[in-house]
């Protein structure tokens, strides 16, 4: 670390600011895990390193489902409930980045009106930066953070892009999937693997007339689970709610909350978080691998001159991998 950002950054102080509550150190804590200079990703190690034992306590919830589902507003409502019943939220949500420039919109702020004045919550947007799901790359650490901090209901909001779900339910001990009435044509989108990983599925914008397509849409997704998931050994509840007119909501937290319960109780939740931090692990140490690869000048040589071999047919791809790592 260089001496003037050792002057601006004192991890030990900054984790005594985020263990009373401080919003400003945490906000700065969670800029700094994101970055990825050197002597940051240092700093923020020894953050995490004294926040560890004031993490772990808080209910992770995870939340997806397509564009226009209705995510943020019914996210919004939820956490303002949750608030009123002297919870501490969190929300941490991710933007797409523009491929082109690399910058993102980050206007969850404007999409949680409510929230976003709530004393008792703490919106956090990250652009996803290309990452792979769209899920921030430093999304696991914010939420550490955030734990530290005293919030006791951290929810990860995807943008909702394919593989964004997989990402979400990796690092969260609920995973919940918004779905939007009209079962008819859902249900064709309906892929086993996202079925596989959904701990719940909410059908939104159940209020007024939609409420009994929304009704209709829960049933057949019923049916489905059962077709689909046969042998899982306990059925994914379904239920309908309404992020806009503030309906089904409190049956969500109490579902949400049973089946933390269960699993704290039976202590697969326990094992699914050493498995997530384990992933973890190895997802971070994939990725510092290949900058510490493709950062080495030789490394770059040998790799320019594997992809024009590749590319001219003159080698096989088997071939260039070792000729670029197997040195």
């Amino acid at each position: 670390m260089k001496a003037a950002d050792s002057k601006i950054i004192d991890p030990q102080d900054l984790a005594r600011r985020i263990s009373a509550g401080d919003r400003a150190a945490l906000a700065r804590a969670i800029t700094l895990v994101e970055s990825r200079r050197a002597d940051h990703r240092a700093a923020a190690a020894e953050l995490l390193g004294h926040l560890m034992p004031k993490t772990g306590k808080a209910i992770r919830v995870g939340m997806t489902g397509v564009p226009g589902v209705g995510k943020s507003t019914l996210i919004d409502t939820f956490g303002s409930n949750l608030t009123k019943a002297g919870h501490k939220v969190a929300v941490l949500t991710v933007d797409p980045s523009s491929t082109r420039t690399g910058g993102s919109l980050l206007g969850d702020k404007t999409r949680m009106a409510k929230l976003a004045m709530d004393q008792a919550a703490f919106i956090r947007p990250s652009p996803s930066a290309g990452t792979l799901g769209g899920v921030a790359a430093k999304t696991r650490e914010a939420m550490l953070l955030c734990e530290a901090a005293g919030f006791d209901v951290i929810i990860v909001e995807t943008v909702g892009i394919g593989q964004s779900e997989t990402a979400v339910a990796d690092m969260v001990d609920v995973f919940v999937a918004l779905m939007l009435p009209g079962a008819g044509d859902e249900l064709q989108g309906i892929k086993k693997g996202v079925v596989e990983i959904a701990d719940i599925i909410a059908v939104n914008k159940a209020e007024g007339a939609g409420a009994k397509a929304a009704g209709a849409a829960a049933a057949e997704y019923r049916a489905a689970l059962r077709i689909l998931t046969p042998s899982a050994g306990g059925e994914t509840p379904v239920l309908t709610v309404s992020g806009l007119a503030n309906e089904g909501l409190d049956a969500l937290w109490l579902t949400i909350g049973d089946f933390h319960k269960t699993q704290k109780k039976s202590g697969a939740l326990k094992k699914r978080r050493a498995a997530q931090a384990v992933r973890w692990f190895r997802t971070l140490l994939d990725e510092r691998l290949r900058e510490k690869l493709f950062g080495d000048a030789d490394a770059k040589t040998r790799l320019k001159a594997a992809e024009e071999k590749v590319r001219a047919g003159r080698i096989s791809v088997a071939a260039a991998v070792e000729a670029v790592v197997g040195r």
